[in-house]
């Protein structure tokens, strides 16, 4: 796929530099009753403003039986105990005047089994919507394999088609729940729906963009390229409506498998470096970071030289970055470091920069955000905090108070990451290796304004850093973690969990 020279400059304009992903029942509630809404987002976006953040994920908000809302019955509408339209609108509107995009979770591998097409669906093989979703005899199931499939990531489950009533004449196919039916992109009604559905929320409502859910599983894992034709396909289409939107994918995979969806896709999802990241800071020792990152980014620009790797350290579907390091408040600052450091677009996610815990089933890990103060109460969505208390992890109105935070951590770092333009580069990452002990990890970020030499140590005990001779114009401090001592002409002693950024 080409891509002009038109086309990569609106990208590098409009790409965001940090985002962050707010589960929108556990973040802040506006009425009183316990879950957090639209409005109570849009109450909070000079605190998200204040901390750095230029866009917002916000999880699923439209109609649904389930509390996460990631099956949808009503594409064009907002469930009830999140808002209204309006609602929605205003939020945009006042995140727009203060610098802030939306993004939208755009949930189309699957309906809610409530949705009226599926509702439709389900009478029978002569229904009008029946085409809408993936059937088939149990016997040609059977026939060609598919009955059970591997474990995933991103689901476990093993038998994914079923019944709508026991012994009918066909199957259909819920890759994530029997509650979740599987769409039908071999049906061109249905690529019409979805593009009809990405058009009202970009046109209607003014969304800046999509996170795309499951993006990987419109198809089965044989029928690959025809997924990431679809998305090309898609991609188009809403380039039609705004030249500008940004659409981020959860493609959940090895970076092998990832790299064909960049051709439709400007952004993905590093869940290998997310992964790497918790093991290298758990062992102390790198292994090779570097070298794994610039063989993915040779991978990825080969179907896209203006990939957008997105990172994070977690997620609404993943254990906390604060339960996985135990609460260590040196080793979540370096969590911190490494993030907003090394190349790619990264991703908060809600509380991560007050160290909240988490860790599965999955209500553990999308629990109400400790602001702590007159709000201490604000957001209990279903029960009250189990892990993330005032007990466990200081909220924020006690973090603000405290120089030495995480909270103040992370915002002095995405100051930090914004006034270099060596860190701040997302297109065409800028990345190159620094040799040096396992315990440390040291890269380079080359810019034209001026190259930068950034070391961690990843490590629980002091670490000596010693400047190549190549690499002893490396003087000025740009920013120091903890405080470092010179040990010697080119060499610096690092604390445990701490970060050294030097430029010539």
């Amino acid at each position: 796929m080409a891509f002009s020279a038109m086309h990569v400059s609106a990208q590098q304009q409009t790409t965001p530099q940090v985002c962050y992903e707010l589960f929108v029942r556990a973040f802040a509630d506006s009425n009183g009753d316990g879950i957090g809404d639209l409005n109570g987002i849009t109450a909070k976006l000079d605190y998200l403003k204040d901390l750095g953040v230029d866009a917002l994920w916000l999880t699923p908000v439209s109609p649904s039986p389930s509390y996460h809302k990631y099956d949808v019955v009503d594409y064009y509408g907002i469930d009830p105990e999140c808002g209204t339209l309006d609602d929605y609108k205003r939020l945009i509107a006042e995140a727009h005047a203060r610098g802030i995009k939306i993004i939208y979770d755009l949930v189309i591998n699957h309906t809610s089994s409530k949705h009226p097409w599926f509702k439709d669906a389900a009478q029978g093989k002569n229904a009008a919507y029946r085409d809408y979703y993936v059937w088939l005899p149990p016997a040609t199931i059977d026939s060609l394999g598919i009955a059970i499939r591997e474990q995933t990531p991103d689901t476990w489950e093993l038998n994914p088609w079923r019944w709508v009533k026991e012994g009918e004449e066909e199957k259909y196919y819920g890759l994530f729940s029997g509650n979740m039916p599987d769409l039908n992109y071999d049906n061109p009604a249905v690529r019409q729906e979805v593009y009809k559905i990405g058009r009202f929320w970009l046109q209607e409502v003014g969304v800046d963009g999509f996170r795309l859910d499951a993006a990987k599983h419109l198809y089965p894992d044989w029928e690959a390229p025809k997924c990431h034709a679809f998305w090309i396909e898609f991609r188009k289409e809403m380039e039609a409506v705004n030249p500008e939107v940004f659409i981020v994918g959860e493609v959940y995979t090895t970076a092998e498998k990832i790299a064909p969806y960049f051709q439709g896709l400007m952004a993905n999802f590093d869940m290998d470096l997310h992964t790497y990241l918790e093991e290298l800071l758990v062992s102390g020792h790198d292994t090779g970071l570097v070298t794994l990152l610039k063989h993915n980014f040779a991978l990825f620009a080969a179907a896209n030289p203006d990939f957008v790797n997105a990172t994070l350290l977690s997620n609404h579907d993943q254990n906390r970055i604060g339960s996985a390091l135990k609460g260590d408040p040196a080793m979540l600052k370096e969590a911190a470091n490494l993030l907003l450091t090394l190349p790619g677009l990264p991703f908060l996610y809600y509380g991560e920069e007050l160290g909240m815990l988490g860790a599965k089933p999955d209500e553990h890990i999308r629990e109400p955000f400790l602001w702590g103060g007159q709000d201490a109460l604000q957001t209990t969505w279903i029960t009250k905090n189990n892990l993330s208390t005032e007990q466990t992890v200081a909220p924020l109105t006690v973090q603000m108070q405290d120089k030495n935070s995480l909270y103040h951590h992370y915002k002095t770092l995405i100051a930090l990451r914004r006034s270099q333009p060596a860190l701040v580069q997302v297109l065409r990452p800028n990345l190159e290796p620094v040799t040096t002990q396992p315990e440390l990890l040291a890269f380079m970020r080359p810019h034209a304004t001026g190259d930068l030499l950034v070391v961690n140590n990843v490590n629980s005990q002091p670490q000596v850093f010693t400047l190549a001779s190549e690499n002893l114009a490396f003087k000025k401090v740009v920013f120091a973690s903890a405080k470092m001592n010179k040990a010697g002409k080119g060499k610096w002693t690092l604390p445990p969990y701490s970060m050294l950024i030097l430029k010539r």
